[in-house]
């Protein structure tokens, strides 16, 4: 079987600029990660001043030295099972039942409303002056390049 030579992947934005993520990947290789793991992008971890105090190989060499478990030659069922404890019993109490009392209704009758007038309303005018509407001008000086401009600026 003949292999295949890796091919770049190259992306179109919205925009509809092409960005190759490899390269852009490679550029930002050492600058820390966003977030709380202090990890640079290639997942190094970084101590005070961000310098690098273990490198990734070496996080990687010991995740996969450490033994995951031992594996018990034994079938399951030769092992024998503990004693099953049996719960004490619970006593139960008997309650004599009370006869209700009787329960006794209040009436409760209403007050008269009291009708108050309204008092009469003053409308007073005020007159405002219109002030200009500020149209739309056109920025006519440079503004710097934020988000991916600025990321792709250096990499064309």
């Amino acid at each position: 079987m003949v292999a295949r030579p890796t091919r770049k992947r190259m992306y179109r934005t919205m925009q509809g600029r092409m960005v190759d993520i490899e390269k852009l990947r490679a550029a930002n290789e050492s600058i820390p990660a966003v977030g709380n793991m202090k990890v640079n992008a290639r997942g190094d971890q970084l101590g005070a001043g961000g310098q690098v105090v273990t490198p990734k190989e070496t996080i990687m060499r010991k995740y996969y030295e450490q033994p995951k478990g031992m594996v018990d030659d034994t079938p399951s069922r030769a092992k024998p099972t503990p004693a099953s404890r049996t719960a004490p019993q619970q006593t139960v109490q008997k309650i004599t039942p009370v006869a209700p009392k009787p329960v006794t209704k209040k009436t409760v009758t209403a007050a008269p409303k009291k009708v108050v007038a309204p008092e009469p309303v003053i409308e007073t005018k005020i007159e405002v002056e219109p002030t200009p509407v500020e149209t739309f001008k056109p920025k006519t000086e440079t503004t710097d390049k934020k988000g991916i401009d600025a990321a792709l600026d250096g990499l064309e």
